[in-house]
């Protein structure tokens, strides 16, 4: 079992990876876009890239955020319970986020595959496909499932903290 979890805590890294190196291409799209447009130029395709690059980095980035914590979350019942509580919460919640992304994962699925097989482009002149953007949900949100499951065993082999 430690294998699997550090093999997920290790794609969770490489997602986060990829997600900075997402969101680094879309400033350089927004930066190159500023600049070329100051000099009287137009392009179609720069704003729809970096929102496509950006909204993959934050599907991407997702199973490292749950990883490290650095999600929004609601810390105050854990401060006042026991240890003996706050196991079984904590455990709850990632219940919760595993089935929110598996639903995720299911729907982004859907549509991912129709736009694929449709052939679905956004209407704008560039025109590129959406199932690429929309694959984004499933993969995202199927590894941040994963690294619920992963990290509500890492609760279960924790022992309890002694309050």
């Amino acid at each position: 079992m430690q294998s699997f979890i550090r093999f997920v805590d290790r794609l969770a890294l490489v997602c986060a990876v990829a997600a900075a190196i997402l969101v680094a291409l879309s400033v350089l799209i927004i930066t190159w876009m500023i600049a070329w447009r100051s000099f009287g130029n137009s392009a179609y395709w720069e704003i729809e890239a970096s929102v496509f690059l950006s909204i993959a980095a934050i599907f991407l980035a997702s199973p490292y955020t749950l990883r490290t914590k650095g999600h929004v979350s609601v810390d105050l019942l854990e401060a006042i319970l026991p240890d003996r509580a706050t196991r079984p919460l904590r455990i709850f919640a990632l219940l919760v986020v595993a089935v929110v992304a598996a639903y995720l994962v299911w729907e982004g699925g859907k549509m991912a595959f129709m736009a694929m097989h449709e052939g679905e482009r956004t209407p704008s002149l560039w025109a590129p496909l959406k199932w690429p953007i929309y694959a984004a949900m499933p993969i995202g949100m199927g590894l941040t499932c994963l690294q619920a499951i992963v990290e509500i065993a890492r609760i279960r082999l924790s022992p309890p903290d002694a309050r």
